[in-house]
């Protein structure tokens, strides 16, 4: 666990937000409220293409001169294209009762059981999970 005394120990610090979405042809499908809105977002999302978009927010905190002063560093959107295979209604049912579905924008996750429902992508893995790995590390390269 990290103490405000480690944080304040380094010149400085960086804070870091991100939030993903699924789009649906315009429509937005965030995390579903119950099973049957899970079950909807996965039926709707059968057998078609969507989109998912991660933000990303990158702040730096300086600590050298006392101010804690907070500057964004970068902010950015990365968005993958995503195809579903054709579920059936058992499909959709079996994945929902796993639980997965419940915390996850657009009913699933690519990185769990989910990603067996995904027949392809055009894009970065990373931002459909949530976490656009590739251009993080290039946004924290320059700002060091």
């Amino acid at each position: 666990m990290v103490n405000s005394k480690d944080i304040y120990d380094h010149e400085v610090s960086f804070i870091l937000g991100s939030d993903t979405i699924v789009d649906k042809d315009g429509v937005i499908l965030e995390k579903p409220k119950s099973e049957e809105q899970a079950i909807e977002m996965l039926s709707t999302l059968s057998n078609s293409w969507h989109e998912v978009h991660t933000g990303v927010a990158l702040y730096k905190m300086n600590h050298s001169d006392g101010s804690n002063a907070i500057e964004l560093v970068s902010s950015f959107t990365e968005t993958a294209k995503v195809k579903f295979t054709k579920l059936s209604e058992n499909d959709i049912h079996a994945y929902v009762k796993t639980g997965e579905p419940m915390d996850k924008a657009g009913s699933y996750g690519i990185q769990g059981i989910g990603g067996q429902m995904i027949e392809c992508m055009e894009g970065d893995f990373f931002a459909v999970m949530g976490l656009p790995m590739h251009r993080l590390s290039r946004e924290l390269a320059r700002a060091l």
